[in-house]
């Protein structure tokens, strides 16, 4: 797999596409204690830099990131496994009525009994800093093809490649 193949601009245009389209990623914290990361859904708008979490008071994540920013990475997949990428950023917590409105839904109100107001319900930031991107260019033809000739000539397959960017 080849390294920085993609432009810029268009690798971080998918990525947040990507985002919107998985919904749901894993987040972790990564400095100080090692904690696992932890299934979340992910919220964003187009062009901030930002991911958005619901989540309850008590959870590690709200609890770390409430003494202060936290350095985290998201991880997302796309649904077709052609598009990975690995996030960083910096968690607060943020309580964000507008966001909490925009957002608001059956699926999120499940987990909030006493609805937009629940005393128990958090908003955790991520602004995001960088990402490292993989995107396949292969569909399942071309990989099968680049696995069989990798295999006859001895070389690695040629299926994408990865990106870093940086985020603002």
């Amino acid at each position: 797999m080849s390294t920085d193949t993609h432009d810029q601009a268009a690798v971080e245009e998918r990525l947040w596409d990507e985002i919107d389209k998985a919904r749901i990623g894993m987040v972790g914290i990564v400095d100080g204690e090692p904690q696992h990361f932890q299934p979340m859904t992910a919220f964003t708008i187009a062009g901030d830099g930002e991911i958005w979490f619901f989540t309850r008071a008590e959870t590690d994540l709200a609890r770390d990131a409430s003494h202060g920013a936290r350095q985290v990475m998201f991880i997302v997949q796309s649904k077709d496994h052609d598009f990975q990428a690995c996030i960083g950023g910096e968690m607060t917590v943020e309580m964000d009525r507008d966001r909490i409105e925009k957002w608001w839904s059956p699926m999120v109100a499940a987990w909030y009994p006493d609805g937009k107001d629940d005393p128990d319900l958090r908003l955790l930031r991520v602004k995001c800093h960088d990402a490292r991107v993989w995107i396949s260019d292969a569909g399942p033809v071309k990989y099968v093809w680049e696995v069989a000739k990798a295999n006859a000539t001895g070389r690695t397959p040629d299926l994408g490649g990865r990106t870093d960017v940086t985020l603002n």
